[in-house]
């Protein structure tokens, strides 16, 4: 029996058909399943892209043409798309925090998850949860203490951040170079460096806020918000974050002051907040009150006033 399968030409070709062409026609399968699926993805993301662009463009053009007034209804831009696109732009390989979601785990189910997460902000049920705690070393010894959110967390911090940014960039001015799309640390120091090169400088005054995120007030900082946004939705839910705490050593712990070093939305609500504390001080007294020129750059909680033939600020 065993002699004649090997010399039946009838049975080998069925063992080669079943061991070679089954598993040939799967791979295709899969691959063009794959492809699909891919190809799917990348639309919808082009999508979610253009409708948050063209969303945000139209708050900046507002924001742009009535200085004056306040935005009362922001929260809707909160959107499935707005919120996809802003998981997209989250870093992948992001340390988790208390919840211990990573970006992949979040990803493997993505479309059931953001429709939560936007069912939960939009009836009041989404709850900030504590930023966890993490220390990285500084330049000079000492630690930099870091918050550490949970996913959704910097999820809708993100989404907010990107309104916000819309309003809020109009509105700034241009010495400001800190966490600005567009500008970062190399711009701030061309600034500087073209400031002292093209103008006689009589000296330079380089300061640096201490503990500035820990020390912020988070109840000015939420009446400087409200200058531009009257949408208590958007206050509420940055309240939330706020007050969420920080869990460090198995307790959580809140505060009336600071931001929450290395959140999503805190490097905004830090410009917000030296905007109207010292930008807007710093450009009055420039124009009202100097004798000769004074030329500021200011990147985050570090400025860096220059100035030329005489005069004391």
């Amino acid at each position: 029996m065993h002699g004649h399968e090997k010399s039946d030409p009838a049975i080998l070709a069925t063992k080669l058909t079943n061991k070679a062409g089954r598993p040939a026609a799967e791979s295709v399968e899969r691959r063009a399943g794959a492809k699909g699926n891919a190809n799917q993805l990348n639309t919808r993301r082009a999508q979610d892209r253009e409708s948050v662009s063209q969303a945000l463009e139209r708050v900046r053009q507002a924001a742009r043409q009535r200085k004056k007034e306040r935005f009362t209804a922001l929260y809707h831009h909160l959107s499935l798309p707005m919120l996809r696109t802003a998981f997209f732009a989250l870093k992948r390989e992001a340390a988790p925090g208390v919840d211990g979601v990573t970006w992949r785990d979040y990803e493997a189910d993505l479309d059931r998850k953001i429709a939560d997460l936007h069912a939960r902000v939009h009836r009041g049920a989404y709850r900030a949860q504590p930023s966890r705690r993490r220390y990285i070393p500084k330049a000079d010894g000492r630690q930099r203490p870091l918050a550490v959110a949970a996913l959704e967390d910097k999820i809708v911090q993100r989404a907010t951040a990107a309104v916000l940014n819309a309003i809020f960039e109009e509105d700034f001015l241009g010495f400001s170079y800190g966490f600005r799309p567009g500008r970062g640390q190399h711009d701030a120091l061309d600034a500087l460096v073209a400031g002292i090169n093209s103008t006689k400088v009589n000296y330079i005054l380089d300061a640096d806020i201490r503990s500035f995120f820990d020390g912020v007030s988070q109840s000015w900082l939420a009446r400087f918000v409200e200058h531009r946004v009257g949408d208590k939705r958007i206050i509420r839910l940055i309240q939330k974050w706020l007050k969420a705490g920080v869990l460090e050593d198995g307790i959580v712990t809140t505060n009336d002051k600071g931001t929450g070093q290395g959140s999503v939305i805190s490097p905004l609500l830090a410009n917000v907040y030296l905007h109207f504390v010292f930008d807007l001080w710093a450009e009055r007294w420039r124009r009202r009150d100097a004798t000769g020129d004074m030329i500021i750059v200011r990147f985050a909680d570090d400025s860096a006033p220059r100035r030329r033939e005489g005069g004391v600020m």
